[in-house]
């Protein structure tokens, strides 16, 4: 499967939407011929909006944009002992990001990247003040610019929020522009109706770094406020409903054989487990919850289509149970089918999921400290989703990559053929809360356990390689003088695990 970083044909990207409504006068200086800064602040001279309750929610107008050439930076972990290390992709060559003021410590981008101060008209004391704003160049929504652009920004709608990510790819093409508040969208601020001044300014440090000049590191934004309705907020923004670039083919119908063709092994997927994560123990005790997330770090996409039993036989074999047959599905380079397999089946899961889940996708084991089995979770089904980015510096990494939450291809009861596509660079997570994923520890004695994670467990999945399949993260249960127990997980290298990152997921499981 080609890699996905290369230029679509599009030539015109989607322009950038307002959360707040109001009209939005472009800068001279927005349009102006390209300096030698490799991108530019960019930011209308006056914007108009709504003030709900007393705050602002709007991004101002504010865009990054690219001048002479793509703008992009790439991070990777060479494990989780070790740090984040970035570089730039320089037009001279790649260039560390590293020393005084320039560093990236988190997936989320650039550290202390931009500078946000609002003032109301005639004071002098700020409204609100944002300094050292994460810088990340990847959003839902980017527009042209320039009449030499490329001919789309192909890169990623976000960056990660996953702390046991592993590569990332941030970047904004040649010509376009993107929210200087990457995938955030808005900056939030207490407003009240009149009229304001808005100045942002990219911190002096990284106008060195890049070699951006003082006029296009600085914008200035006359904002009138007026009054909104109350009881409003922005919605959380989502990916844009667009395919992938790999354009994969559609099966018309339930295929005639249990097996054809073969898998190659250029386009092939390749199945990772991460460690567990969001590790805790429920209120009563007794049960250990936590989220799991199975990449995919392989050639190609992993793609997994469901179709109705073709008679009434095999239906009746069920016992009227919903079920459709799963079939995995081979591609070559340019996205065609060149064989299949039957591997098992997708069943209609009720609950807190309420739709349709591959079965036998993973297997979670609590093990004892001596690596036999104390708990096996009764959860092995999974709904495909790409949730997380893990890697998209990996070769043939789909940077934009389709149904990237559960409303796309999971299915609704009575749903009679379901698609579901894990894409090369993503993986899929489902969080401690749900149904059938926790051990239940109330009858194991204090002491050192082991939760395995273990992609493909039975080996129905084709794919590259099965022996990095398993992970395995150390806790501990333990009883207090209370009698109160909890449950202690052993810190992965030097991973900080967010848990803000674990209360705003997407994947409801």
């Amino acid at each position: 499967m080609p890699a996905q970083h290369h230029r679509r044909t599009a030539a015109v990207g989607l322009a950038v939407a307002a959360l707040a409504a109001g009209a939005l006068t472009t800068s001279p200086s927005a349009t102006a011929a390209p300096t030698e800064s490799p991108i530019r602040l960019m930011a209308p001279d006056s914007i108009t909006v709504r003030s709900h309750d007393g705050y602002v929610y709007s991004d101002f107008g504010l865009e990054m944009a690219a001048q002479n050439q793509d703008f992009e930076i790439r991070a990777n972990r060479a494990s989780y002992d070790d740090p984040i290390v970035a570089v730039w992709k320089s037009a001279g060559g790649d260039v560390p990001i590293e020393g005084e003021g320039t560093t990236m410590s988190s997936w989320q981008g650039l550290d202390g990247f931009l500078k946000v101060v609002v003032r109301k008209v005639g004071r002098k004391r700020p409204v609100s003040t944002q300094d050292g704003m994460t810088g990340c160049f990847n959003s839902w929504s980017s527009r042209a610019v320039a009449p030499d652009h490329a001919s789309g920004n192909d890169y990623p709608w976000n960056c990660p929020y996953n702390p046991y990510t592993q590569g990332s790819v941030m970047g904004i093409a040649k010509g376009f522009a993107v929210s200087a508040l990457g995938d955030y969208g808005y900056y939030a601020s207490k407003m009240k109706p009149g009229d304001y001044r808005v100045k942002a300014t990219i911190a002096p440090a990284w106008q060195e770094f890049f070699g951006i000049s003082a006029e296009d590191a600085t914008s200035v934004t006359a904002v009138r406020v007026r009054k909104g309705r109350d009881g409003w907020r922005p919605a959380q923004r989502t990916a844009p409903d667009t395919a992938s670039g790999q354009q994969l083919e559609e099966n018309p119908g339930a295929p005639a054989q249990e097996s054809a063709g073969a898998l190659a092994n250029e386009f092939a997927p390749d199945l990772e487990a991460l460690p567990a994560f969001g590790i805790g123990m429920n209120r009563k005790g007794t049960a250990v919850r936590f989220g799991a997330n199975v990449w995919n770090g392989g050639n190609g996409p992993l793609v997994v289509e469901g179709f109705e039993p073709d008679t009434a036989a095999a239906r009746a074999k069920h016992e009227g149970e919903e079920h459709l047959d799963a079939y995995q599905y081979y591609f070559d380079g340019n996205g065609e089918i060149t064989g299949h397999d039957l591997v098992g089946e997708f069943t209609f899961h009720e609950g807190n999921h309420n739709h349709w889940h591959y079965e036998d996708f993973a297997a979670y084991t609590l093990l004892n400290e001596d690596m036999t089995e104390a708990v096996r979770s009764s959860k092995v089904s999974f709904c495909l989703a790409n949730t997380d980015a893990i890697d998209y510096t990996i070769e043939h990494a789909d940077w934009r990559p389709e149904n990237t939450d559960l409303s796309s291809d999971c299915g609704g009861r009575g749903a009679t053929y379901l698609r579901e596509v894990l894409s090369a660079g993503s993986g899929d997570t489902y969080y401690q809360y749900r149904t059938g994923q926790a051990f239940r520890v109330g009858n194991l004695p204090d002491g050192d356990y082991w939760i395995s994670v273990e992609a493909n467990p039975f080996g129905r999945l084709q794919e590259l390689d099965t022996e990095n399949n398993q992970s395995l993260r150390k806790i501990t249960l333990s009883t207090n003088k209370r009698g109160i127990r909890k449950v202690t997980a052993e810190q992965v290298g030097v991973i900080q695990e967010d848990w803000g990152y674990y209360r705003s997921m997407r994947n409801a499981g």
